[in-house]
This record gives structure tokens, C-alpha cells and sequence, in this order.
């Protein structure tokens, strides 16, 4: 073994021996070199499917450092591409629904099944320090503890969509790793969630029974993305309600326009203490998938996630490439008043900031 080899494996027993929780507030940062692996290391970590390293990869990812964003596109290129595609499927609902109890209940079933599985988590980020609770991971402590699933909260650091900027290179890490299923649980925010949907084979919408959620049958936005929509909560003094609210939303699907997939939506209910309907929903994503890779969308929808991960790929660099150069922020900083106080319109300032930064000027 070499001198490199050597240090690797060094920093891996350390980088194990002192695995914590992520900070609640990624500005908080590790000093520049501390214990670090060389992509190599990780890449064979990730595919050993070794929690530890395959965390610290997807950390990597989320780091904002350019250091740590060139060994992250390092590891994603060296990553070899899975046996076979992992179902992804998003799962999203409105703050109280149960969305971290669902997944801990559908988790333990796919387990039971033979699967492993990947969930990686979005919270949302404080627009002021950045940080957030990541508290998804102690809210299925089962879960966590199997050796066969993989569980990842992340922050949304200020992304919209639902997700984070990362989360689409972290799915393609936890495939790499071996892992046949990935539930990714959007922040919940309601009718954003159009990113997400993106970048996973299946939607599910989670709704409460009584929540007034019934209206959202009737609304353009996140009930024409969700592929299926599940009542949670469904036992004790609950299920009647449960089981009015599936009927409102069925009547409510049934309105809705064609879909592409030509899949009609369908509706449950669930209880993820007792465990009841929990066979049922996933039941429902497999006849999904048998139904659009039967019928060619299942391929078409992948290409479509490709492209819009390219495009957002190319808006990031560009984006990060334009203000880096210099003086773009001092004439940010001139035209921000005029914008504030209304002699100049945003379009116009952003007309200005472009040109500033070209030889010659914006046409």
C-alpha cells in the first residue's frame, strides 16, 4: 500500500470514529483539509456502500466551498452507473401530514420485501443563518438503523422545487451505492414542488383527513403532479373522515385533465402506526410503473429529468461564473437603489449588471 493509500485509510478510520450529526447550520464549515479523502477513497466507499463515506460525498455536494465542489464532480464522474435504475419516488405534504412516520412505515415494508433503501430528506433553511433542524433521521430511528437503508437529511438552502440543489447528484450516489429504492421527501411546501417531480419516477401527495386539503382537487398545481394521493392517519376516531376526504379527492381526480402517462391517479388511505394501506400504496406505485414502462413514458419522463438537470447544471455555472467576475458587484451595488426607490425597473437594472460585464452591450 502507498503513501496515499496509507492516508486515506487513515482518514477513513477517523472520519468513522468521529461521525456526527451535520451541524444544524452549514456555515458552519470543517477547517479547509481537515481529515480529507481523496475522491478515489469515497468513490470505493460509495461503492462498498459504506454509510459514512457515502454522507460525507453527499456533504460534499452541499458545500458551497469550490475545493470541496471539485472533489464532489470528481466523484460523481468516477461513480460507475448503477446495475439497474432505482425507483425513485417523491414524496410530498403539507407540514403535520406524517411524512417522516409514512416513510419509516413504507421503509420497514420494502425491507421486509428484500429492498434497500435510500431516503434522503429536505428541510428548510433559515434565509438568515442557513441552518436547519435535520431532525428527519431521529423521526425514523427503525429505519436509520438498518444496515440495508440509508437515510440523508439535507438543508434546502435557500432552493426552491421542494428539494435542494444537490439532490439529484445525491440520488445518483445512493444508486451507485446499491440502493434499488430512493423516497425523497420534498420540504412540503405546497404547490412548488414542480423540481421534485422532476427528478423521480413517481409522485405521491400526502393529505390529512379534515385538513381543508379537499380544495385542492379543483387547483392547477400540485394535484396534477401527484401520481397517486394517500390519506395519512387513517384509524382510531379518524377513518370515517379518512375515508370521506379519499372520496372527495377521487371526485376531484376524476376532473382533471389527461396526463401524459395516461395514468389515472389513484387514491388511499393509510395508518402508519397500525401499518394498514401502507401494502396498498406501494402496490399502487409498482402497477404505475408496470403501466408507463409498458407504455414508453417511463423512458421519455428519465429523458426529460436529463435535460432539466442539464439546463439547471448550466444555470448554476453560468450563474456562479458571472458574479465572480470582478465589478459586477459594485454595479449591483449602484443600481440597487435606484431599483428600491423606483426610478429604474429590475429588468432594466439587469440589462445594466449584464452589460457591464461584456465588451460591448446587451442587445
Amino acid at each position: 500500500m502507498n503513501n496515499k493509500d496509507d492516508a486515506d485509510a487513515a482518514a477513513v478510520r477517523i472520519a468513522k470514529g468521529a461521525a456526527q450529526p451535520p451541524s444544524m447550520n452549514p456555515a458552519i464549515a470543517a477547517a479547509p483539509g481537515q481529515h480529507r479523502l481523496s475522491a478515489s477513497a469515497l468513490v470505493r466507499g460509495i461503492t462498498a456502500t459504506d454509510p459514512v463515506l457515502l454522507g460525507k460525498a453527499i456533504t460534499l455536494l452541499e458545500s458551497t466551498r469550490q475545493d470541496d465542489q471539485a472533489v464532489a464532480h470528481t466523484i460523481l464522474e468516477q461513480c460507475p452507473p448503477p446495475n439497474g435504475p432505482a425507483v425513485r419516488v417523491g414524496i410530498t405534504g403539507a407540514p403535520g401530514v406524517g411524512k417522516s412516520t409514512f416513510i419509516e412505515a413504507l421503509g420497514m415494508l420494502l425491507l421486509d420485501r428484500g429492498h434497500r433503501i435510500a431516503v434522503l430528506t429536505v428541510d428548510p433553511s433559515s434565509i438568515r443563518t442557513r441552518g436547519s433542524i435535520l431532525g428527519d433521521k431521529t423521526r425514523m430511528p427503525r429505519l436509520a438503523a438498518s444496515p440495508n437503508a440509508f437515510v440523508r437529511p439535507s438543508p434546502s438552502s435557500g432552493a426552491l422545487g421542494g428539494v435542494a440543489h444537490s439532490t439529484r447528484s445525491a440520488i445518483r450516489l445512493c444508486e451507485a451505492a446499491g440502493f434499488d429504492t430512493v423516497l425523497v421527501e420534498t420540504v412540503g411546501i405546497g404547490q412548488s414542488e414542480i423540481e421534485a417531480r422532476s427528478m423521480v419516477d413517481f409522485f405521491l401527495l400526502l393529505v390529512l383527513a379534515r385538513g381543508g386539503d379537499e380544495l385542492q382537487g379543483i387547483k392547477r398545481g400540485i394535484m396534477e403532479m401527484a401520481d397517486a394521493v394517500v390519506v395519512t392517519k387513517a384509524d382510531q376516531d379518524n377513518v370515517v373522515a379518512a375515508q370521506s376526504t379519499k372520496r372527495a379527492y377521487h371526485r376531484a381526480l376524476a376532473l382533471s385533465a389527461h396526463r401524459e402517462s395516461e395514468w389515472r391517479p389513484r387514491v388511499r388511505t393509510c395508518s402508519a402506526i397500525t401499518g394498514e394501506g401502507i401494502g396498498a400504496v406501494w402496490d399502487t406505485v409498482e402497477a404505475y410503473l408496470e403501466h408507463v414502462r409498458a407504455n414508453g413514458y417511463f423512458e421519455m419522463h428519465r429523458k426529460e429529468g436529463a435535460r432539466t438537470e442539464i439546463v439547471r447544471t448550466v444555470e448554476h455555472i453560468l450563474c456562479t461564473q458571472f458574479f465572480a467576475r470582478p465589478g459586477v458587484d459594485a454595479v449591483l451595488a449602484r443600481l440597487q437603489k435606484a431599483v428600491a426607490n423606483g426610478t429604474m425597473t429590475a429588468a432594466v437594472a439587469a440589462r445594466e449588471v449584464l452589460a457591464s460585464a461584456q465588451d460591448g452591450p446587451v442587445s
